[in-house]
């Protein structure tokens, strides 16, 4: 299974940049985007079913803001659309497909974790996301296995970004979000949890991890960039991740598309 990421900054704009024409050339079994900043009248019929995926959504109520989306070209046997946290549910932040057989629980969700780089009002909205996501992710581990894709807007360790020094201060590397993803993977407490599968793939990697740049100077151009895009896995799946790529070659947003090869099928 061929599973892609990709924070699109905006739909339509990904598109005009040749983002569904790329897409046919990956033979992509899943395809989870992130911040649509569009609604339903904007998105279906014109990008609900690119390549033969079909797309599920998630919208913001707010218009032109935030929202998420989920390709499969497989049929799912459930859909959840959010994560049962009015506030963030109201922002389109989780679309989640899943695809129960017989003695086999398995979910793909798609995620946009907030951002808190614009004041101090969002960071605080980005830390009670973290404190609501961590029970629902710890929950939903406990039942199923499941791979989330999502630009979680944290670069987890020094590696992962290229200004690691300069920005310790900034949001997206605060320690308290840092120390969230250490809960996360287990390497706070030992107890083992979610994988980050890109760094199981590549544990060494620097300079070219990187699936975000800012739009400010020539941070693309110097590749001064932060990795904020991921696939996160319980271990049974993550053990079944065989190739990490980011695409580079293009430009359809101000992110790179992360894809990872899954030695499984829906």
């Amino acid at each position: 299974m061929r599973f892609i990421t990709a924070n699109l900054n905006g739909i339509r704009s990904a598109a005009t940049k040749g983002f569904f024409d790329w897409l046919p050339q990956q033979q992509a079994d899943a395809l989870g985007v992130q911040e649509l900043k569009a609604q339903a009248d904007a998105v279906e019929g014109q990008f609900c079913s690119p390549d033969g995926l079909k797309g599920h959504f998630h919208y913001a109520q707010k218009k032109g803001y935030s929202g998420v989306g989920l390709y499969t070209r497989e049929e799912p046997s459930d859909l959840i659309v959010g994560f049962g946290v009015p506030e963030f549910d109201d922002e389109g932040r989780w679309i989640e497909k899943r695809f129960d057989k017989p003695g086999r629980k398995l979910s793909l969700i798609s995620c946009y974790f907030p951002s808190g780089s614009s004041g101090p009002e969002r960071q605080e909205a980005k830390y009670r996301f973290l404190a609501a996501m961590a029970p629902h992710l710890a929950a939903l581990k406990a039942e199923r296995e499941f791979i989330l894709v999502a630009d979680v807007n944290i670069a987890h360790k020094e590696a992962d970004l290229k200004n690691w020094k300069g920005n310790l201060k900034n949001s997206g590397f605060l320690p308290e979000e840092r120390a969230w993803l250490d809960q996360l993977f287990g390497q706070a407490d030992g107890q083992g949890g979610l994988v980050d599968v890109y760094r199981q793939l590549h544990p060494d990697t620097t300079d070219a991890c990187y699936t975000w740049w800012s739009n400010r100077g020539q941070a693309y151009a110097k590749n001064v960039g932060w990795r904020l895009d991921y696939h996160f896995a319980t271990p049974k799946l993550a053990a079944l991740a065989q190739r990490a790529a980011i695409y580079k070659d293009q430009k359809f947003s101000d992110h790179a598309p992360l894809t990872v090869d899954y030695d499984f099928a829906l």
